[in-house]
This record gives structure tokens, sequence and C-alpha cells, in this order.
């Protein structure tokens, strides 16, 4: 059974840094790409950056420059660093992981992490 858990959102003033993790956890697959996307209140989901197994990264524009994912395959851990936050940064955050289980890819979501960027 897979699961995806998050953590390290919180309250931050506007300009600060915040290091979200999420943990994928279960076997019997292997991993194609990592994610993290945000949903604000009133607004679509939207993607924010993907690491892939040959750790190529891929950001938003919006984010680029000022978030930095990176995972750690021994712990089978997905971080997304999050510097210079600014308010339009709030969001909920979901850990996002796109599996191969058994030659099949399937998507797999996190329960989701709040951030609040405080002006």
């Amino acid at each position: 059974q897979v699961q995806l858990v998050e953590s390290g959102g919180g309250l931050v003033q506007a300009g600060g840094s915040l290091r979200l993790s999420c943990v994928l956890g279960g076997n019997g697959f292997v991993v194609n790409v990592m994610g993290w996307f945000r949903q604000a209140p009133g607004k679509q989901r939207e993607w924010v950056a993907k690491i892939d197994r040959y750790e190529t990264t891929e950001y938003a524009d919006s984010v680029k420059g000022r978030f930095t994912i990176s995972r750690d395959t021994a712990r089978n851990t997905v971080y997304l660093q999050m510097s210079s936050l600014k308010p339009e940064d709030t969001a909920v955050y979901y850990c996002k992981a796109a599996l191969n289980v058994g030659g099949t890819l399937r998507d797999f979501w996190g329960q989701g992490t709040q951030v609040t960027v405080s002006s």
C-alpha cells in the first residue's frame, strides 16, 4: 500500500523560508516522478515543481529561483525548500508521486500541508 505523508507547513512572514517534506511509504513500485502542487482558496490546484528518477528538476515560473526540490532516495523522501516566500505562496501544498506499480503507471497524492505567508 502506497502512502505519501507531507509535513513542514506552517505560518511564516513574507521573505521567510520553510522546508516541506514528503515521505513515500510502501513497496512494490518504482518511482517515476515526484512533485509538489498547491491549491490556494478559491483557486485550482497548480503544479509547483517536480523531480524525476534522474534527478532532473523543473519549476513553475512563479517559484523559479525561490523554491528548490530535492530527494533523498535512501529515505524515499522529497523536499521542497521554499525561500523568499510571498503572501501569494499561501496554499495547501500537496505531494504527488507518479509510480510504476507492476508495469502500470499510477498517481498517488498526499493529504496536504498548509503554508501560510503573512505580509
